[in-house]
């Protein structure tokens, strides 16, 4: 599978747009601050808006098409299907984000 996904900073804030064939991995990357770039330097973390594609050239072609676009319409295109911004990475993902449950051991000591 391929992916065309936008990632934000927080709603109605700083968003980038992307394209690839492993989205987990790829929103991780910027969650995680892998690599150091635009996102990294604007907090751009939470998936915001994701579309599968057929093939790797039509995931790009998506890709490049709303990059140009006017962030009005960008705005709209997550609003329709994510009004409220929700990070939809933790749909992918199930459980990222649960606090550990009390009582847990944690790490194991190092010596």
């Amino acid at each position: 599978m391929f992916y065309t996904y936008i990632v934000a900073s927080k709603r109605n804030g700083t968003i980038c747009t992307g394209s690839t064939d492993d989205i987990i991995k790829r929103v991780y990357e910027h969650r995680e601050k892998v690599r150091r770039g635009f996102t990294a330097k604007y907090g751009v973390s939470s998936l915001v808006w994701y579309e599968q594609r057929g093939s790797r050239e039509t995931a790009f072609r998506r890709e490049r098409q709303i990059k140009e676009w006017r962030r009005s319409w960008k705005l709209r295109l997550i609003e329709q299907d994510n009004p409220t911004w929700r990070d939809l990475y933790e749909d992918l993902v199930p459980g990222i984000n649960d606090p550990q449950p009390p009582g847990l051991p944690g790490p194991p000591d190092t010596p």
